[in-house]
């Protein structure tokens, strides 16, 4: 026989509960917040308001199906099955963090404070979860991810956007190519690099975009096709600028290898879950062939 179908519920610890948990109680979280001219009603109402969303979603899911509950913290130690339907409830970023580790599981985004969150991928509200539940299986948005390759076979891979660069905000140093070093290639110092797709020109990308004066047509969040940027490429004897930005189709790629002692490259945001680069080390990053099936 079949499984039933796993709902995997993907939620992240609020800031109420962060703030309780460092300073002990809640008097001591509201002390913590008064001393500094806030009210912890505001944070505490949003942790109700996102804890009554993760129980109406839980209730919704059919009886004969089976469930997990699933923390942020926990997303690259849990084991998800082809089965599974996955319900991020929260904001639009946690979708991101669960994305690098599915498959072509359907996700369904439930927004848990709405007019708060943009809602680009918590599209829904937690009423609506019962019949995107029941109809989960069928058509979907392919929303196109990034991924970044080593020589090692390392692999990362992410919805929004990937980083190359050095930790700690310091000068990045590398060749950077496209399509490997038959093409142009030209040597940097930089703030490092960043490569985005359409979902991720809503955010970091989108920033950058304007910046730069959006001369460049932005993706569709179903396009294959990336935007990259190089971050304040710095001009001397021995580096250029010429090469510091553009867009990638499916079958292209950007080359960079690493002149500097470390560089990292990590995806939405996460820097603690990254690629640890080292001297004479090439990345490619490009188009992943993996896309993030988006209900609704």
């Amino acid at each position: 026989m079949s499984l039933a179908p796993r709902a995997v519920l993907v939620h992240r610890t609020t800031e109420y509960e962060e703030l309780v948990a460092r300073h002990g109680t809640h008097g001591q979280a509201a002390f913590f917040l008064s001393s500094r001219g806030r009210d912890i009603e505001e944070v505490a109402e949003r942790h109700r308001r996102a804890r009554r969303a993760l129980a109406e979603v839980t209730a919704a899911v059919p009886l004969n199906w089976r469930q997990a509950l699933l923390e942020r913290a926990d997303l690259d130690r849990f084991l998800f099955a082809p089965e599974d339907v996955v319900v991020v409830v929260g904001q639009d970023g946690l979708v991101a963090n669960a994305a690098k580790y599915l498959d072509g599981q359907p996700v369904i985004g439930i927004d848990t404070d709405p007019g708060r969150n943009p809602g680009v991928l918590v599209r829904h509200r937690p009423r609506d979860a019962a019949a995107l539940l029941v109809s989960a299986g069928g058509a979907a948005n392919e929303l196109t991810m990034v991924e970044a390759v080593t020589d090692d076979t390392q692999r990362l891979v992410a919805l929004n956007e990937i980083y190359l660069g050095a930790p700690g905000h310091q000068t990045a140093r590398y060749r950077l190519g496209l399509d490997g070093d038959r093409g142009v290639v030209e040597t940097q110092a930089s703030s490092g690099v960043l490569v985005g797709t359409g979902t991720g020109a809503t955010g970091w990308l989108r920033s950058v975009w304007q910046e730069r004066g959006g001369t460049l047509p932005l993706p569709a969040p179903t396009e294959d096709r990336l935007l990259w940027f190089v971050r304040e490429a710095w001009p001397s004897p021995a580096t250029g600028t010429s090469l510091v930005g553009g867009g990638l189709t499916a079958s292209a790629a950007l080359t960079i290898t690493v002149e500097s002692d470390r560089l990292i490259a990590f995806g939405d945001g996460i820097e603690s879950d990254a690629l640890q680069l080292t001297w004479g080390q090439t990345v490619r990053v490009g188009v992943c062939g993996r896309r993030l099936r988006l209900v609704g």
